[in-house]
């Protein structure tokens, strides 16, 4: 009170206060003003609020969801858009043409992205001058791939202007990583793209043309941590319909240093059991002869859609690896869903890829060596030979244990194959690490690999924390000389088959030949032999051409890096595999080699 007493004076009025009759005036002017301004922004709202409640409510966009429960795992997702008619949503026979890069995954999302607009009215062709919409399934690993995406965006907005006015105008979309790693710059760059879709919005691909349609850009990239398209049966586009891929989990929870996919797929999820036998199923009643198993980290499969599988037993890894996460319990792990896929049909080769090294606990292996259609052949990755880089890969083992693996692989599978990753020049790899890299590829023996120079991939963990400091002519020359070093390797493995039989899944006309055919062997090498008629058994006289799609014995009479060469014996099939099937011994193979020609 004492302090409101001395600002009293402040406050008091003196007797001489001047005329106020020309500032009332004018500052009533300005509430005029005020007052009319207010009106209008009411009419304004008002006139928003009108249209705002004519146009679609907030239940219009999540009509038909259930309040209070989740959607189950084998429940058809709705795909209903309350502000789209049905009629825009549909294809009108309009063509689409596919152009798939990169990995095998890519592959099966070709094949549900078609699934999911044939249903729709849309048609497939294989001719791009006939295509109302081209879509690019893309791959974001390497640069490179990205590069080439971007010339081939160059050549087909080239074409879409060229194109008569008379015809339906071009869409062109990017499906895929590329679309979820670099969508704004994919929208804004020259704009020459109509429709992005990253891995879990393909079932928005109907809505997302029908949007640019109206002359609007679409993108839907956002990242599921359930899509798994269990529901969505591929429409397989394999050669004569010999082999097809069957995803069965999607995304990786690896977070390898170097590595973009799970920023680009996602979440590890699985999909239901029930469903991957429904669709290999499906395959073998079709003729299918060989199915490869898919997911970016396939053997770590979990699959906890029912309750039957939710235990709390811990999952199980190789030997001296782990990893970057929590352990995870419960659900129907790899080798329980691999035991039930080759049970399907005896006569159907069963492959799987790409696996994580930390996923191969005994009871894999055991199955893969016990039954007779699981191929013996396993991808193993390594991507370095050097303890120190592998941990700045973030790769959860050493080379130790690494090499432990092998042989523990090769003795319960004893006439397995391998092949591998590898990546040369990695952030910090020294000229010792490179040696020691050298070194692993000459200890383990593969006959098939895949070998980059290093990368760097943007929002990864080496991105963040650490150097590209390996010069790039560096690169190179590492990269070069492990080419030559697995080359030479591949080629004593590939000549230890000469004189052997091999069982051959015929695949086609070789590529350099019509006078040849070519196929593979249970260890995924490529076999090339004439096209000769063959007996129809090994003790039968008559003869039948071969077709593709048989399982075909064939003397393996050289070799090199790349392939193997023979001459096809008899039809045969897979149960007959171990009758006939066998690496000759060492001395006669000795003596086969001395008189073949490379």
């Amino acid at each position: 009170m004492e302090y409101l007493r001395t600002l009293k004076p402040i406050f008091t009025v003196t007797q001489h206060w001047p005329p106020v009759s020309r500032i009332q005036a004018r500052y009533c002017s300005k509430l005029a003003s005020a007052v009319d301004t207010v009106r209008e922004k009411k009419k304004t709202v008002d006139k928003f609020k009108s249209r705002l409640s004519s146009g679609p409510s907030f239940q219009d966009f999540v009509k038909g969801l259930p309040a209070n429960r989740s959607r189950a795992a084998d429940e058809e997702p709705s795909e209903k858009h309350d502000y789209l008619s049905e009629g825009l949503l549909m294809g009108n026979s309009r063509k689409v043409y596919f152009e798939t890069y990169g990995c095998q995954m890519n592959v099966n999302d070709t094949e549900i992205a078609w699934s999911i607009l044939q249903k729709k009215g849309y048609q497939r062709t294989a001719h791009l001058s006939e295509a109302d919409v081209v879509l690019l399934v893309t791959c974001s690993v390497r640069e490179k791939a990205e590069q080439t995406i971007w010339n081939r965006l160059q050549q087909l907005t080239a074409m879409k202007r060229k194109r008569l006015k008379t015809h339906t105008p071009m869409k062109i979309g990017i499906l895929g990583c590329m679309a979820e790693r670099l969508k704004m710059e994919l929208l804004e760059r020259e704009k020459l793209v109509d429709v992005l879709a990253g891995p879990d919005a393909y079932r928005d691909l109907p809505r997302l043309l029908a949007v640019s349609d109206g002359g609007q850009q679409a993108c839907n990239v956002l990242l599921s941590l359930e899509e798994t398209y269990a529901d969505v049966m591929p429409v397989h586009h394999a050669p004569r319909g010999h082999s097809a891929f069957v995803s069965i989990m999607r995304g990786c929870d690896n977070m390898c240093s170097y590595c973009i996919v799970p920023f680009t797929r996602g979440r590890e999820r699985s999909r239901p059991v029930r469903s991957i036998l429904e669709e290999v199923r499906m395959l073998s009643d079709q003729g299918v002869k060989e199915v490869t198993l898919l997911g970016q980290n396939v053997n770590s499969y979990r699959d906890t859609s029912d309750e039957q599988f939710c235990g709390s037993d811990a999952t199980k890894l190789s030997r001296g690896f782990k990893t970057v996460y929590q352990t995870k319990r419960g659900g129907l792990r790899f080798s329980d869903l691999l035991d039930q896929v080759s049970r399907i049909d005896p006569n159907v080769r069963i492959r799987f890829t790409s696996p994580h090294p930390k996923d191969f606990p005994d009871e894999v292996l055991h199955l893969i060596a016990e039954r007779g259609n699981i191929c013996k052949q396993i991808h193993l990755p390594a991507q370095s030979g050097s303890s120190r880089v592998l941990k700045a890969m973030r790769r959860g083992y050493t080379r130790e244990a690494y090499l432990d693996l092998v042989r523990n692989i090769k003795q319960i599978i004893p006439d397995v194959s391998l092949s591998s990753d590898f990546i040369s020049g990695f952030c910090g790899e020294t000229e010792d690490d490179h040696q020691q890299t050298l070194s692993l590829i000459r200890e383990v023996g593969y006959n098939v690999g895949f070998l980059f120079a290093y990368s760097m991939r943007k929002k990864t963990h080496a991105f963040h924390r650490l150097q590209d400091d390996v010069p790039v002519e560096v690169k190179q020359r590492r990269l070069e000389e492990c080419i030559t070093v697995f080359r030479g390797e591949a080629e004593r493995v590939n000549a230890a088959l000469i004189g052997s039989t091999q069982l051959v899944l015929v695949e086609g006309e070789s590529k350099r030949s019509a006078e040849d055919l070519c196929g593979r062997t249970d260890g995924n090498m490529k076999v090339i032999f004439p096209k000769e008629d063959v007996h129809v058994q090994p003790t039968a006289f008559s003869t039948v051409p071969i077709s593709v799609g048989d399982y075909v014995l064939v003397k393996i009479l050289s070799a090199n890096s790349q392939s193997l060469r023979g001459r096809a014996l008899s039809l045969s099939s897979l149960r007959a595999r171990e009758v006939h099937c066998r690496t000759p011994p060492e001395d006669q193979r000795d003596e086969h080699v001395a008189h073949t020609q490379p």
